[in-house]
């Protein structure tokens, strides 16, 4: 299973959309003030478009496929937050028509403290 990811992954870096083809040139060679990004990274059963590990940053492009399978990217968005990540999700228009605007939004992102998810139940917090 394993290795077919890492072969699916590896095929999905030379099928990018255009959206993610924009994006990338902007986030590769740690062009966005210095952040280190993989594309098309596996993480746990799932295969992310970016990927910002100091940061622990996703970020998700999502085309008009996306609108018929919110309650899968929703899933999918949930297993990723629980384990320790930080989810941002914008559509391929955005990053085609406001490629600037994303970066900015992409960048506050990193500015932030991520939240690490506490694995005790409410009541066994400190």
């Amino acid at each position: 299973m394993k290795r077919l990811n890492v072969d699916r992954a590896r095929g999905m870096r030379g099928a990018q959309t255009d959206a993610e083809q924009l994006l990338w040139h902007h986030l590769r060679n740690r062009r966005l003030q210095g952040w280190k990004f993989r594309r098309q990274h596996e993480i746990g059963r799932y295969i992310v478009d970016f990927v910002c590990p100091d940061a622990g940053l996703i970020v998700e492009l999502d085309g008009g496929q996306h609108g018929d399978q919110l309650i899968y990217d929703e899933r999918r968005t949930v297993e990723l937050e629980a384990m320790g990540y930080r989810v941002l999700r914008f559509w391929n228009n955005d990053a085609l028509k406001n490629v600037e605007g994303v970066l900015e939004v992409i960048l506050q992102a990193l500015a932030s403290p991520a939240p690490h998810p506490n694995p005790l139940p409410e009541g066994e917090r400190e």
